[in-house]
């Protein structure tokens, strides 16, 4: 595709305001560096390279206003100010079977179809949100978050992924964006209780499919 028709196409592209208003990069940090490395098939990632982990413009600490370590009030009060999401209240709130960990798990309006947050020892340690494809694309996404923080320091067919020391970014087919911080992940990564935790967000995301 030349330039200027992928320039025209992210000008008619739907949502592409919004894919841009994801995160907000620092004027301080260095520019990317692009990641090497090409799927050498279809459904196989691609090699480590020596990039992955070095990013361009800070990573977003979080979505809008609501960033990774805040309290559950703290994300209770922006969820009721934010009319991307229609936020019920405690109803909204639930226990998971791991222990120390809790949900926020939140119906979105227009371009956030569902949206969860998930807390560890009562901070917030992972976000996903379902976006709605009648409203946003993938391709408006990743073309936002490539011009803001560079090539992903991973990509395959499931997801282009984001990285550094303390986030990941992690932009999932169908169509979900997801953030994590990192240095929780690696302490519970000790045990079972990471990977748990992403079980059931996915396993909330199946049932409230139904």
């Amino acid at each position: 595709m030349k330039p200027s028709q992928a320039l025209m196409l992210l000008l008619l592209t739907p949502g592409l305001a919004f894919a841009q208003a994801l995160a907000t990069p620092s004027p301080s940090s260095a520019p990317a560096q692009q990641v090497q490395g090409v799927p050498s098939q279809a459904g196989a990632k691609t090699a480590a390279s020596p990039n992955e982990g070095k990013r361009g413009p800070g990573l977003p600490k979080g979505f809008r206003d609501i960033e990774l370590g805040m309290s559950i009030d703290e994300v209770e009060g922006l969820l009721k100010k934010d009319a991307l999401f229609d936020y019920r209240g405690p109803s909204d709130v639930s226990l998971l079977p791991s222990p120390n960990m809790s949900l926020i798990e939140v119906e979105g309006l227009s371009f956030v179809k569902r949206a969860f947050f998930q807390f560890y020892e009562g901070k917030l340690w992972v976000m996903a949100f379902f976006l709605n494809p009648d409203k946003i694309d993938h391709y408006s996404i990743y073309a936002s978050l490539t011009a803001k923080y560079g090539e992903p320091g991973l990509i395959d067919p499931r997801e282009a992924r984001w990285e550094d020391s303390s986030l990941r970014l992690a932009l999932e087919r169908p169509l979900t964006l997801r953030y994590m911080d990192m240095v929780v992940f690696k302490k519970l990564n000790a045990g079972s209780e990471a990977r748990e935790g992403v079980r059931e967000l996915e396993r909330q995301d199946f049932l409230g499919g139904l």
